[in-house]
């Protein structure tokens, strides 16, 4: 997906839904962001998510980003599985 560096925080970037069929403890699912990125994951329902922008986007600095969202379920052992999105981001003149 592409997206302006000039958005501001809170941005959506990308919606997705995280489904387990599994039952009780099992099929709870809780989604996390591997590794240092300005953004963040907002839950908005049972198995529905968004990734927003958390902080300020400057494409002079970073030209893209990819952003690895793992998703795992509450059972023992926990399993999980994880999905890369490539965040590009488009200039603004900044002059």
């Amino acid at each position: 997906s592409s997206l302006s560096e000039a958005a501001p925080p809170d941005t959506v970037v990308a919606l997705f839904n995280v489904r387990d069929r599994d039952s009780g403890d099992n099929g709870r699912t809780i989604c996390e962001l591997m590794g240092e990125q300005p953004f963040r994951i907002t839950v908005l329902a049972a198995d529905a998510y968004a990734l927003v922008t958390s902080e300020t986007l400057d494409r002079e600095q970073v030209e893209e980003y990819n952003v690895t969202v793992r998703a795992r379920d509450e059972g023992t052992p926990a399993l999980s599985a994880s999905k890369t999105l490539l965040v590009r981001l488009l200039d603004v003149n900044d002059n």
